[in-house]
């Protein structure tokens, strides 16, 4: 339990920002498996569903959600399908 004011707020933020950092990664999950699928139908639209899964990723790198170097490497394997 937390014993001074700031660590009562820091508790309480920590709440906060875990489920807003939660609802990220699990949209991020979800665009990669919606890109994955696309990619194996060869569906023309995977180049969109590319574009949304990397725009995703930069707007988590930059709350920080997601680390820069692991969304790189992310963004490296879905642009590599397409390099092909």
């Amino acid at each position: 339990m937390a014993n001074t004011k700031s660590a009562i707020k820091a508790a309480r933020k920590a709440v906060r920002l875990t489920e807003r950092n939660r609802g990220v990664k699990t949209r991020l999950k979800t665009l990669r498996k919606q890109l994955d699928a696309l990619i194996a139908k060869k569906d023309a639209a995977a180049k969109d569903a590319a574009a949304n899964f990397v725009s995703a990723m930069d707007k988590a790198v930059k709350s920080g959600v997601v680390h820069k170097n692991a969304a790189s490497r992310a963004k490296a394997h879905a642009a590599k399908v397409f390099a092909k």
